[in-house]
C-alpha cells in the first residue's frame, strides 16, 4: 500500500513537472511570439490588417499598464517606468474623429481606454488655457484620448478675436479704425503663437515627467464637409461651437489651423476623406504611439551622471545670519490688525485675479502661523488652504506637478474661492525630493526650469503668485521642537522626520540657496522672511502681500 502510494506520490510530481514545464515554455515564448508586436516598426506603418492590428493594440495597451503595475512589485533598475500615453483629438468636424476613437475602443479593452472631450469655451481669466483640463489627465500605464482638450479653448477664443477684427474691417476704412483693425489682426495672431509656444513647453514637461503625447489632426476638404453637413446622419455637437456652413468662418479656422500646425510640428495630419482609411490610420498611430512610449519606459529617465555638472551656489548670508530681537507685543497686535485689514480688502478688490501664496522654509519657521493670520479677516469661502505632505499612490501617478495642477484656483469651478494657499508647495520636488533621494539628479535639476515656465505660466494669465521663504537659525527651531513638545495643543506639529531632518540641516540649507537663486524670476520672485522673531515674519508677510497686490 505504502508502494503504490509513493508511485502515485512520483505520478502526481511527474505531472506536475510537466504542467510547470508546459507553463515555463508557455511564459518564455509569449515574449517572443509579442516582442514584435510591441517595438516600432516604420516599415509596417500602416501594413497590418484588422485581426493584426488589433492584436498588436491590446498587447501594447495591457504592456503599458504592467509599467504602472511593475512599479509596486519591485523596485529594481530594470523595472520599466511608470508612463502614459495622452491622445489629443482635434481638426475640422465631419472629418472621422468619432468614427476612429470608436473603432479603436472597440479594438481595446474598453475599461483600460479612457476617452474625455470637451467643447471649446473662452479661456477663463488669471488661468493658462491648460489649467481647466489638467484633472483629466491620464495617470501612468493608462492611455487617454481627448477630443477637444485645450486648443479647442484656444481655437474658440482666437476665432472671436478674429471675428471681432472682421467686423471692425467692415466698419470703416480711414484714420484711426484702420490703424485700429492692423492692430486687432496682430492681437489675435500674437495671442495665438504665444498660446502655442507655451503649450508646446507644457507639453515638452509632461513628456519629460512620463506622460507622453500623440496629436492628431483630423482634416477634410470644404466640398467633403458641405455634403456630410448635409447628409441624413446626425450631426455630433461641435468642437468648437461655430457655424460650419459660413464660408469666411471656415475660411478663418483654417487660418487659425494652418498657423497651429506650421508652429507646432508634433501633429499627425489625418485626411478624413475616407473614413475608414482614417480610422485605420488613426489606430495605427495610437499602436506607434503605445509602442514608443514604452520604449521610453525602458529607458531609464535620466543619467545620473549629469548630476557632476550640477554646481551649488554660495549660500547668502541671509540665510545664515538671522537675529531680530522680539517684538513688544502691543505693537504687534496694532500692526497685525491694520496690515490684516489692508490685505483682506486689496484681495476683495482684486477682480477676476486668482492669487496664489505659497510657502516654504526651514521646519518650524512659522509658516502656519503667518497662514493663520494671513486668512484671519477673510471669510472662509474666499479662500484654500492646502498642507502638502508626501504624495499619495495616486498622486504619483501622475506628474509631479499634477497635484498642485489640480489645487490651483479654477474659474469652471463651482468653487468661489479664487485665493490658494500653499502650506509646502511644489518646491518640494528641489528640497526634500532632493535631500532625501526621492527624485534623482537629473528630474531634480530639470525642476528648475520647469517649476519657472509653471509659474510663469500662472503670472502671464493673470494670476498673483506670492513666495516666501521663512528662515530660522537652527537653536531657534530646537527651541521650537522642544515647545512643542512640552505643549498638549502643539504636540501634533512635532514628528519623527522633523527630528531626523534636523541632522541634515546643512543640505536643506544648500538645497534652499539653490533653489532660491535659480528660481528667483521676475515673474515669480521670492520674499525672504529672515527672522527669528514670530511676530516680524507675520507681519512682514503681510507687508509684502500689500505691497505686491498694490502694485500689480
Amino acid at each position: 500500500m505504502a508502494k503504490d502510494k509513493a508511485k502515485k506520490n512520483d505520478k502526481n510530481s511527474d505531472t506536475s513537472n510537466k504542467k510547470n514545464k508546459k507553463s515555463e515554455a508557455s511564459t518564455e515564448t509569449f515574449p517572443s511570439v509579442h516582442e514584435a508586436l510591441l517595438t516600432p516598426n516604420p516599415l509596417s506603418q500602416f501594413a497590418l490588417d484588422d485581426d493584426a492590428l488589433r492584436l498588436a493594440l491590446i498587447t501594447a495597451q495591457y504592456a503599458l499598464r504592467a509599467t504602472r503595475q511593475s512599479e509596486h512589485k519591485n523596485d529594481t533598475a530594470s523595472a520599466p517606468t511608470p508612463t502614459g500615453l495622452l491622445v489629443l483629438v482635434n481638426g475640422m468636424e465631419q472629418a472621422g474623429k468619432g468614427a476612429a476613437v470608436k473603432q479603436l475602443r472597440e479594438w481595446v479593452d474598453p475599461r483600460l481606454l479612457k476617452v474625455e472631450a470637451t467643447i471649446g469655451t473662452a479661456p477663463q481669466p488669471a488661468q493658462p488655457v491648460w489649467q481647466a483640463h489638467t484633472h483629466t489627465l491620464p495617470r501612468t500605464g493608462e492611455v487617454m484620448v481627448y477630443f477637444g482638450n485645450w486648443y479647442a479653448d484656444l481655437i474658440y477664443h482666437v476665432m472671436r478675436m478674429m471675428s471681432e477684427a472682421k467686423a471692425k474691417d467692415n466698419g470703416g476704412s480711414k484714420g484711426k479704425d484702420k490703424s485700429a483693425k492692423k492692430e486687432l489682426k496682430k492681437r489675435w495672431q500674437s495671442y495665438l503663437q504665444q498660446q502655442l509656444a507655451r503649450l508646446s513647453a507644457f507639453e515638452r514637461d509632461l513628456a519629460a515627467n512620463q506622460t507622453k503625447l500623440l496629436k492628431c489632426w483630423f482634416h477634410i476638404d470644404a466640398d467633403t464637409l458641405k455634403d456630410r453637413l448635409h447628409d441624413d446622419d446626425a450631426d455630433p455637437e461641435f468642437l468648437y461651437q461655430i457655424d460650419w456652413e459660413d464660408k469666411a468662418v471656415l475660411k478663418m479656422f483654417n487660418k487659425v489651423a494652418a498657423t497651429l500646425i506650421e508652429q507646432q510640428s508634433d501633429w499627425v495630419i489625418i485626411d478624413g476623406t475616407d473614413k475608414a482609411r482614417a480610422t485605420q490610420r488613426f489606430c495605427h498611430e495610437v499602436l506607434h504611439a503605445m509602442q514608443h512610449t514604452l520604449v521610453s519606459s525602458e529607458q531609464p529617465p535620466c543619467n545620473d551622471a549629469t548630476g557632476d555638472a550640477f554646481e551649488c551656489v554660495p549660500i547668502p548670508e541671509v540665510l545664515t545670519d538671522i537675529g531680530d530681537p522680539d517684538m513688544n507685543k502691543d505693537d504687534y497686535r496694532q500692526e497685525l490688525a491694520d496690515k490684516q485689514s489692508r490685505l483682506a480688502a486689496l484681495l476683495r478688490a482684486r477682480g477676476d485675479r486668482h492669487v496664489v501664496f505659497a510657502f516654504e522654509g526651514m521646519d518650524a519657521a512659522g509658516k502656519g502661523g503667518a497662514i493663520k493670520r494671513l486668512v484671519a479677516p477673510l471669510d472662509p469661502r474666499e479662500y484654500q488652504v492646502y498642507n502638502i505632505g508626501a504624495p499619495m499612490n495616486y498622486e504619483l501617478e501622475h506628474p509631479y506637478l499634477w497635484r498642485f495642477w489640480t489645487r490651483l484656483p479654477n474659474a469652471r469651478t463651482d468653487r468661489i474661492s479664487r485665493v490658494a494657499i500653499f502650506d509646502r508647495t511644489w518646491y518640494g520636488r528641489v528640497l526634500v525630493e532632493r535631500v532625501e533621494g526621492f527624485a534623482k539628479d537629473c528630474e531634480w535639476q530639470r525642476a528648475y526650469a520647469e517649476i519657472n515656465r509653471f509659474e510663469a505660466d500662472l503670472v502671464q494669465s493673470g494670476t498673483v503668485v506670492l513666495k516666501y521663504w521663512l528662515a530660522i537659525d537652527k537653536q531657534t527651531q530646537l527651541e521650537r521642537f522642544e515647545a512643542r513638545k512640552n505643549t498638549p495643543h502643539k504636540e501634533y506639529k512635532l514628528t519623527d522626520d522633523d527630528w531626523r531632518n534636523r541632522d541634515k540641516w546643512e543640505d536643506y540649507v544648500q538645497a534652499a540657496a539653490d533653489m532660491l537663486a535659480r528660481t528667483d524670476t521676475d515673474a515669480a520672485p521670492w520674499h525672504i522672511i529672515a527672522t527669528n522673531d514670530k511676530r516680524r515674519a507675520r507681519l512682514q508677510v503681510l507687508e509684502h502681500a500689500i505691497n505686491q497686490l498694490q502694485n500689480g
